[in-house]
């Protein structure tokens, strides 16, 4: 385990009745970190988030994020956290610097700091000519670049990622990786899920949940040299082809 963890879970289980969604799961994650959270359609990874945000009530276990307890401190924890689907999170009916000063307003931030957030994220994105732009209007790469901004716009301790690039060009995906790896390098932890094997070789370290349960998590090289193969792929093949959930 790692000190001082940002992120904690002990045996976390959540039940909706007798089905157990998430089964005891325990891991710690380090500020700073990128932390790939994978595993195939019904592993449990939704719900298992949805916890760590303050957005479901675990059933049992113990949890912690940004230092508040998950079952009684949840307001807290939406305060010191961002959250970003592969929907966008975004209003297509605003533009983007419509969008920068409404989440500004959400996170409870001073005209001042909306202002040159707003400022500082659209140089930082090249977004000169699209700040005035409907978002639905923009690409969908420079949507994912701004659901991003919007994301980490209050300088969260933590950013969950949850399927971010989905449906996203090579290329832009590659850009948007750059944007995790700057964010990390400036001491904000990302908790990022995706369904694409070759992002995850980007993470510091993954876990790998099968019928909801972590049964791997290690650094992407280490779990490819403790299975001898040469992709997360095929970790991640060998790993839930016996799976018996399945959305």
């Amino acid at each position: 385990m790692v000190d001082s963890p940002v992120i904690f879970a002990e045996k976390l289980t959540k039940k909706f009745g007798d089905f157990v969604a998430v089964d005891n799961i325990s891991f710690a994650v380090s500020k700073g970190e990128i932390f790939g959270f994978l595993g195939a359609n019904g592993a449990g990874k939704t719900t298992a988030i949805r916890m760590l945000c303050g957005l479901l009530k675990p059933s049992s276990g113990k949890g912690q994020v940004a230092g508040f307890d998950v079952f009684h401190q949840t307001q807290k924890i939406k305060q010191n956290i961002g959250y970003m689907s592969q929907k966008f999170s975004l209003y297509d009916d605003l533009t983007v610097f419509e969008n920068m000063r409404l989440f500004g307003g959400i996170y409870g931030m001073s005209r001042r700091q909306i202002h040159e957030r707003s400022e500082f994220w659209i140089r930082e994105l090249n977004l000169e000519t699209e700040k005035k732009t409907f978002v639905n209007a923009l690409p969908l790469g420079i949507k994912q670049k701004v659901a991003f901004s919007v994301a980490t716009f209050h300088n969260p301790k933590i950013v969950f990622l949850d399927e971010p690039t989905g449906g996203v060009d090579p290329i832009a995906r590659r850009t948007f990786w750059e944007l995790i790896y700057r964010a990390a390098a400036e001491g904000t932890t990302v908790f990022v899920t995706t369904h694409y094997m070759d992002e995850a070789e980007y993470c510091h370290r993954i876990s790998i949940m099968v019928d909801g349960q972590i049964r791997e998590l290690a650094s992407p090289q280490q779990l490819k040299t403790d299975f001898g193969v040469d992709t997360i792929y095929d970790v991640f093949i060998k790993l839930t082809r016996n799976a018996q959930r399945n959305e």
